[in-house]
């Protein structure tokens, strides 16, 4: 362990959230390693398969309860969080709207910008530098959703919040639209009091989700989660849970949209993460006659490139199959009808089924009429 360094932690640990908000992050804290108590939770967890296609999960074990085993020294974890949520007072009101346009793809409001995996790593890395500016050389490690972190727990650990109902982290100061990152030290340093809990009695995010994802409070079947299915998953999303996506092609948010706390949610202080290429208001259709060229140079720089373009074009059949008829939405389907992926035209011809059924239906309802 650096207890050098460590030992002068009352000299600059006062210092930190000021060294932190430089760096462009909205609040910081110091966490314990020791995860010993959320082992058993992991566990459960993945003897349940909740997990479902998400091999590594499985693969890392409980190593992602085991900050020294993933990063040997490792003795804090300094975790910061990274506000992103939209600039505009009515966001949640307009994020709703767009979920009741049929005709509109719905992409979750984190990934509407660059893709906060670099973003965040990198501001973590210029923390450090700053900190080593000050004690001196000092072992670490920067984590953003890159390996087998907990960052949930370590963030709670760090006070930076509780973890809601929904799994997510909660701040009374700033509800839950913000990223978490983790800086793993040798140095010893006191950790922060954790926050309590309080989400009460609501059940508003379980009561919302659209596939019944969160199964209990504080539990989720990952299978059933709409961000799951449109960005993990690699193969066809089954057939009982297309028609609960609605026009969500990337994520959801509806348990985020839904919390009482996100009323205080803060707007992002960086322009990385404003809107790219109209994907807050585009239309299925526009999004879904993308060639890949077009995809891979419109996503560059994005998280939404790495599902690449077939998952894309998976989520988006679905989204049509989910709209209102016309013959617009039919000859957009059927012009990718004979995609050379299996996948894709196996959930273009669920979409153009659908619409046909809801075709046939509003006609037989106007012949009663």
């Amino acid at each position: 362990m650096n207890t050098q360094a460590a030992n002068r932690s009352k000299e600059w640990l006062g210092l930190l959230p000021g060294w932190a908000s430089a760096a462009g992050f909205s609040s910081v804290g110091v966490a314990d390693v020791n995860l010993h108590r959320a082992e058993q939770g992991l566990r459960d967890w993945l003897a349940a398969a909740f997990h479902g296609e998400m091999d590594y999960m499985a693969r890392h074990g409980l190593r992602r309860a085991r900050p020294a085993e993933l990063v040997p020294g490792t003795a804090s974890a300094i975790m910061v969080t990274l506000d992103y949520a939209p600039d505009d007072p009515q966001w949640v009101e307009r994020a709703w709207s767009t979920l009741g346009e049929a005709e509109r793809g719905y992409v979750s409001r984190y990934a509407l910008g660059r893709d906060y995996h670099k973003v965040v790593r990198a501001r973590l890395q210029r923390l450090a530098e700053r900190i080593e500016a000050h004690v001196g050389p000092f072992g670490h490690r920067v984590f953003c959703d890159s390996a087998p972190v907990m960052e949930v727990e370590l963030a709670a650990r760090a006070g930076l919040g509780w973890r809601g109902k929904h799994t997510l982290l909660l701040g009374r100061a700033r509800g839950s639209m913000f990223f978490l990152g983790a800086l793993f030290t040798d140095l010893e340093l006191p950790p922060a009091q954790p926050a309590s809990d309080h989400c009460g009695s609501c059940t508003r995010c379980i009561d919302v989700c659209p596939t019944g994802a969160i199964v209990a409070p504080y539990r989720l079947d990952a299978r059933r989660c709409i961000s799951y299915l449109t960005i993990e998953l690699e193969g066809s999303i089954p057939e009982p849970l297309r028609a609960p996506i609605g026009n969500r092609v990337y994520g959801c948010d509806d348990c985020q949209l839904v919390c009482p706390w996100n009323r205080y949610a803060r707007p992002a202080a960086l322009a990385d993460f404003a809107p790219r290429n109209r994907l807050d208001a585009s239309t299925l259709l526009e999004l879904f006659g993308w060639t890949r060229e077009q995809f891979e140079q419109r996503m560059a720089g994005s998280a939404i490139r790495r599902i690449g373009h077939e998952r894309w074009l998976r989520n988006l059949a679905i989204a049509l199959g989910n709209g209102v008829a016309s013959d617009a939405a039919s000859a957009a389907l059927e012009a990718r009808a004979g995609d050379p992926s299996p996948m894709v035209r196996e959930h273009v011809a669920w979409a153009r089924e659908r619409l046909s059924g809801a075709s046939q239906s509003s006609a037989i309802r106007m012949r009663i009429r």
